[in-house]
């Protein structure tokens, strides 16, 4: 199994940037497809982003397409989430999970590991 730790979150003006940082430990980090999740105040936890073991396909839901980037480097084990142009409406707990296989997947119930999360609050 892997373990999963997000770091990076915090007070952010609209408009301002933040980067997230899911540092893994444990079986093979390149063998798990990757993913980030937020879920905000009283809603169901949304899919964001996710990237393949090797790095070179990515995908986004509709709302962060253009202003968030999802990244991995495989050798340090860490997964990264670059959020640009941040609305308050991405203010949540952000949430890394790891999922075995080979295909890209926005289906929370597909991950098999998840990380405690991080706050990210964007202030309007």
């Amino acid at each position: 199994q892997v373990q999963l730790v997000e770091s990076g979150g915090g007070l952010v003006q609209a408009g301002g940037s933040l980067r997230l940082s899911c540092a893994a430990s444990g079986r093979t980090f390149s063998s798990y497809v990757m993913g980030w999740f937020r879920q905000a105040p009283g809603k169901e936890r949304e899919f964001v982003a996710t990237i393949k073991r090797g790095g070179a396909s990515t995908y986004y839901t509709d709302s962060v397409k253009g202003r968030f980037t999802i990244s991995r480097d495989n050798a340090k084990n860490t997964l990264y989430l670059q959020m640009d142009i941040l609305k308050p409406e991405d203010t949540a707990v952000y949430y890394c999970a790891a999922a075995l296989g080979f295909s890209l997947t926005t289906e929370a119930r597909q991950y098999e590991y998840w990380g405690q999360g991080t706050q990210v609050t964007v202030s309007s």
